[in-house]
């Protein structure tokens, strides 16, 4: 499709020993060579990390990812692609999944603007006989095709979405990102803590923004905050070109504080702020637009300001890892871990029940989680040795997020807090645990 992009990734065990980390190619429908051992630390991928299956399947596992290579959340594709072929190098150097290569296949789930994006990349991967899909970013995309995924015995695994409509809504759908009641937990807190008490939000009418708002709300009020602006009724729409209107009726109303729940439409919201003289300082973001501005405003324009992003702060050998395995340093890091914890968790699902079907992932995804206790593990090689020794495990991910509850959530998450330089660049300063 048009701009929808596709990336094979799949390692020959010929090739293991002397190929660096995949990079990401972007030739439609071409494998890439394989991913192997590097030098890199911040996964197990030195030495001999062959594992002693026994029986292996006939095929071997296939695992797409429906992540923004285009669209409004474009910034989020490249963590989220490299976390997903970290995992990918760090499997198939420990002699992949139930002694077959894992396979990922990389598509486009593009935006809420571009349906039709989604649903054909669903279609392609369940041609190209997909068990698990990683993905998607959006919680807005992931309920326009979940029945699809579901339907087609897929299991879905997000990395990020967070609206509480998809808490327990599907056997087949899993995510490792809190729902919105973690977050907007932790960001109206945050508001409150630095000594905010009254609040306007700008919000774009998205399951996402609806979700996310709604908890910003009740928590603030009920910390004794005053929203004044933004609530049931005062949403933007997320295809509008201009939020100049929309920006002079939340200052309008004086708010010590103004939270910014949207995506690329903060670009434009942010100049008109600017422009109407608030000070930028006091602004508050979400996980659809803590990113890095410097390419986008004069220097210190956002300097002081803050944001919140689900997850812990992964090391800097895991960024540098994860920039090895995309072929490019990376700017952006948001959601690469849980991409990498999601992919990890996948392929364990399937040791554990011995096949690579979405049945036996998705029947075996909460016990690898750690839901059934077992012994902690955090390398891949580790996990599987311990499960084919009949062994039940608990993955440490990355990410920091606990094992599968009931509804297919992380029983437990962190939230964590960054603050934006001199350069407008996103800086972590904090974390805030949270149990869903």
């Amino acid at each position: 499709m048009g701009n929808t992009k596709t990336i094979t990734r799949s390692a020959a065990a010929a090739a293991i020993a002397s190929l660096a980390l995949a990079s990401c190619s972007t030739s439609a429908e071409e494998p890439s060579e394989s991913a192997s051992a590097s030098a890199c630390t911040a996964v197990d991928l030195s030495g001999d990390n062959t594992v002693a299956w026994g029986d292996t399947v006939e095929e071997g596992l296939i695992v797409g990812s429906l992540l923004p290579l285009t669209g409004s959340l474009a910034f989020l594709g490249p963590p989220e692609v490299a976390g997903v072929d970290l995992a990918l190098a760090e499997i198939n150097a420990a002699g992949g999944v139930l002694g077959q290569d894992l396979t990922v296949i990389h598509k486009d789930s593009s935006d809420t603007e571009n349906p039709q994006i989604a649903k054909q990349s669903v279609a392609d991967l369940t041609s190209d006989g997909a068990s698990a899909i990683v993905g998607a970013a959006s919680s807005s995309v992931s309920l326009s095709v979940v029945d699809d995924i579901a339907a087609a015995g897929i299991v879905q695994i997000s990395p990020a979405n967070t609206a509480t409509a998809l808490s327990g809504y599907s056997e087949f759908y899993f995510r490792v990102a809190p729902p919105d009641t973690v977050q907007g937990s932790a960001l109206a807190n945050l508001i409150s803590s630095d000594g905010n008490e009254s609040l306007g939000i700008l919000v774009f009418n998205d399951d996402y923004g609806i979700s996310l708002r709604d908890v910003v709300v009740s928590t603030f009020e009920g910390s004794g905050g005053t929203v004044t602006y933004g609530t049931v009724g005062q949403e933007f729409d997320p295809a509008a070109s201009n939020f100049a209107a929309d920006v002079q009726n939340v200052v309008a109303t004086e708010p010590d504080a103004i939270a910014v729940i949207a995506f690329d439409q903060t670009k434009q919201i942010v100049p008109e702020l600017v422009a109407a003289g608030y000070d930028a300082s006091k602004l508050y973001f979400v996980d659809g637009n803590t990113a890095s501005y410097e390419a986008d405003f004069e220097a210190g324009t956002l300097t002081g300001s803050k944001g919140t992003i689900p997850g812990a702060n992964a090391s800097d050998d895991f960024k540098a890892c994860m920039g090895e395995a995309y072929g490019e340093e990376l700017t952006e890091f948001a959601y690469g871990a849980e991409s990498y914890d999601a992919t990890i968790l996948v392929a364990l699902a399937a040791v554990r029940g011995g096949a690579t079907d979405g049945a036996t992932i998705r029947d075996n995804l909460a016990a690898v989680s750690g839901a059934n206790g077992g012994t902690e593990c955090s390398a891949y090689a580790e996990c599987a040795q311990l499960l084919v020794d009949g062994e039940e495990i608990a993955f440490k991910t990355v990410g920091g997020s606990g094992a599968f509850n009931a509804d297919n959530d992380p029983s437990s998450a962190f939230i964590g807090v960054y603050e934006f330089d001199e350069n407008n660049n996103p800086v972590w300063v904090d974390a805030v645990f949270g149990e869903v």
